[in-house]
């Protein structure tokens, strides 16, 4: 067993230190055994771990618990960079989210989390040219964890959606990789227009909670944008915004704002972002 577990854990170290948090959970939580045991030591990959995961959270009468596995389970498949981008996201969640002290609790508890991944698998329907199913999966996305995001948005890896409640993204936005935003963050159009009309984040970009970002406009890498601010205008890299609506308050205060997740406006004070 130990053997296998240093296999494990060189092939795959994300996957093996969740199963190890799983068999410690249940060491404490008993209770919980069945849970752990089906959601996670049951499966043979993070993949399919997650796929169950994912079907017990969606499912409906409508589509069976059965079918939304076998549906997530081809995605993965056919594209493994969604594993790859699905490994970053929980790193990253553990590496910026205070609340979270283990790798387990991302896949077991965070529906931000949870409905970038749900994301991920209707976004390869969409690229598949199986839009109604990507819709559907959107609407029980929205449905099941108030998040809503268009399965035709682009979204890098390495993203953290904090609380995650009242999260929109539309249909022609694009989020870069290492990106952080909190609750009941927009990234919105403006007007009826149907061609390319919403925002284009950068890298490495803090969005704080209640932050709206509307119209077709670049938030440069590693910008921060102060909470209940609404951006209109494009942003260069490396600043920080506030306000309605928002302008430029200062510098970014480091290079990685949504790694640090300081939402402090010290260049005005100390004031809350």
């Amino acid at each position: 067993m130990a053997e296998t577990r240093k296999k494990m854990a060189a092939v795959d170290p994300v996957w093996s230190r969740i199963r190890l948090e799983a068999e410690e959970a249940i060491g404490k939580e008993p209770l919980l055994g069945a849970v752990l045991h089906a959601s996670v030591l049951h499966h043979d990959t993070l993949e399919r771990a997650l796929a169950y995961r994912l079907a017990q959270k969606l499912a409906s009468a409508e589509v069976s618990e059965q079918l939304l596995r076998e549906m997530a389970d081809a995605a993965y498949i056919a594209d493994p960079a969604i594993g790859a981008s699905v490994r970053a996201d929980i790193v990253a969640t553990f590496d910026r989210d205070p609340a979270c002290h283990r790798f387990l609790q991302p896949l077991l508890y965070f529906k931000g989390f949870q409905a970038i991944q749900a994301y991920r698998v209707a976004n390869w329907y969409w690229r598949e040219e199986r839009k109604d199913m990507a819709y559907f999966l959107q609407m029980r996305c929205s449905e099941v964890f108030g998040v809503d995001i268009h399965p035709a948005a682009k979204i890098g890896q390495g993203i953290m959606i904090d609380h995650a409640h009242s999260i929109v993204i539309g249909e022609t936005a694009v989020v870069g990789d290492n990106v952080s935003m909190l609750h009941s963050v927009t990234l919105g159009g403006t007007g009826k227009e149907e061609e390319d009309r919403h925002p284009k984040i950068g890298c490495g970009v803090l969005i704080g909670a209640g932050a709206k970002v509307l119209g077709n406009i670049k938030i440069g890498n590693c910008s921060r944008i102060a909470a209940g601010s609404v951006v209109l205008h494009e942003v260069p890299p490396m600043k920080t915004v506030a306000g309605v609506p928002a302008k430029i308050v200062g510098e970014a205060g480091c290079d990685q704002p949504s790694v640090t997740m300081d939402q402090l406006l010290n260049a005005t004070g100390g004031d809350a972002a």
